[in-house]
């Protein structure tokens, strides 16, 4: 069977795909952060117990992180812009059945639908990109990409602030989801008329078993350390942790032996990528986690409105913004020591909210909390940048696409695991005072970052100037 050749693209092409897949990765990181805001208005119109809370965030990004990289293998067998479409449909769906929840089960059950279909979603449009960008527009749109995902970013809390409190229709949190039904919708259009087709390789073989594995393995494990943190270790929650353990030496043992691993064997052996793994996944973890913790904080602890705390998270996200400036300038020339740096700033940044917390307690000033999580944001911004690139370092340039695939996957899953290890922390503190939950919450968070530290000198000397 012969296969028509993609048809150039033309620069009007070049720049409606690029909407379109901004509006997907727009999607991702507005569902990805907005139960931020949401969770405690949610638990109320719910009531439901605070325990849901910490699966808000959780389901979410398990589910998106777990499958990533299959969602690309799927894409290569059988098409990336069918797979896109697909993911953008169903992603649709879960978000009306998220909006329409009539219990905290459906609403889990819709986040982890949401996260399954985003795994499709997210991983084609970058890879269409790539392959029918010529090399000068793609250059362009990539620095369009960056400042628009922070602009994401910033926008998205802030958008749930609003739209919970505007109270649309007397709908209160549910148009946090629905808003995707207009936002997928006219990209769904688009990406029908305008996405390139980029054909498909029916050859690519899938580790369907070493996906499932993966998937039953990451849950085991994060549900018995959620349950056991928050309800106390029972059987069931140690049990579902060795089941967990169990299952991941099963897909251990399935990767060391089948002849198409989710991830090269050689990578694994790579110990600076392997280092940059292990402190991507406690980075990510702890900032998630560190978010989710002040926004309950702002409105459980202060009283913030949702739309109070979003807009006490702008330098936060502002810091996010300028640290990643701050990297893509430095990266290349300070590579891991960017990395301290950036760890630097997270720990100053959390010891000046404890100090500040210790001092103030319920009477802290929205000016103290702007100068501390400024100074997060930068620390973060620095190192979401600069831990990657450097990870990067020492990997041949036939395995980049996979080494940067994987690391998306890790910044997925620590998200899920952050969000849901922190809060649960939180909450099992809470009935002991507002300032106590997070006073001892934001002490964890410092060992976990000082713990990265640790792994620094272990990751390459050297980094990469971008992520293919």
């Amino acid at each position: 069977m012969t296969i028509t050749a993609t048809p150039p693209i033309t620069t009007k092409g070049v720049w409606l795909t690029l909407i379109v897949v901004l509006l997907a990765d727009a999607m991702d990181l507005i569902d990805s952060t907005i139960t931020n805001i949401a969770a405690p208005s949610i638990v109320a119109d719910l009531g439901a117990d605070q325990s849901v809370i910490k699966w808000l965030g959780a389901a979410y990004a398990l589910a998106l992180g777990s499958l990533l990289v299959l969602g690309g293998k799927l894409g290569d067998k059988y098409g990336q812009k069918e797979t896109f479409l697909v993911g953008m449909a169903g992603f649709v769906v879960a978000s009306a059945t998220a909006g329409l929840a009539l219990s905290p089960e459906m609403l889990i059950g819709s986040r982890v639908a949401q996260g399954l279909f985003g795994a499709l979603l997210i991983p084609q449009g970058m890879a269409i990109m790539t392959a029918t960008f010529p090399k000068p527009m793609l250059q362009k749109a990539f620095g369009v990409f960056a400042p628009m995902l922070g602009v994401f970013a910033v926008g998205g809390p802030i958008l749930g602030g609003v739209l919970i409190d505007a109270n649309l229709f007397g709908l209160e949190w549910r148009p946090i989801f629905l808003i995707n039904l207009i936002l997928g919708g006219v990209a769904f259009v688009m990406a029908v008329k305008f996405l390139p087709s980029v054909p498909a390789r029916p050859s690519t073989r899938i580790d369907v078993l070493g996906s499932v594995l993966l998937a039953v393995a990451l849950f085991g494990v994060l549900f018995g350390l959620i349950e056991g943190s928050s309800d106390g270790w029972t059987a069931l929650s140690i049990g579902a942790i060795i089941v967990g353990a169990i299952v991941f030496a099963g897909f251990v043992w399935r990767q060391a032996r089948t002849a198409e691993p989710l991830l090269p064997r050689t990578l694994l052996a790579n110990r600076g990528f392997t280092a940059g793994l292990i402190v991507g996944l406690l980075v990510f973890a702890g900032f998630s986690g560190l978010m989710y913790v002040i926004s309950l904080f702002f409105q459980l602890g202060l009283g913030y409105t949702p739309t109070q705390t979003s807009l006490n998270l702008i330098p936060l996200t502002i810091g996010i913004m300028g640290g990643s400036g701050i990297a893509a300038v430095l990266v290349v020339k300070l590579a891991r020591r960017l990395v301290v740096l950036g760890l630097v700033a997270i720990l100053a940044g959390i010891g000046i909210m404890l100090a500040f917390i210790q001092a103030a307690g319920l009477g802290l000033e929205w000016w103290q909390a702007g100068i501390a999580t400024l100074l997060m944001g930068v620390g973060a911004g620095i190192c979401f940048s600069s831990i990657f690139n450097t990870a990067l370092g020492d990997v041949d340039a036939h395995e980049a696409g996979s080494a940067s695939g994987s690391l998306s996957a890790v910044q997925q899953v620590a998200n899920g695991i952050g969000s849901a290890l922190v809060t649960s922390i939180f909450l099992t503190l809470l009935p002991s005072g507002d300032i106590e939950a997070a006073s001892a919450t934001l002490v964890g968070l410092l060992v976990l970052v000082a713990a990265c530290l640790l792994v620094v000198p272990l990751l390459p000397r050297t980094a990469v100037a971008d992520i293919e």
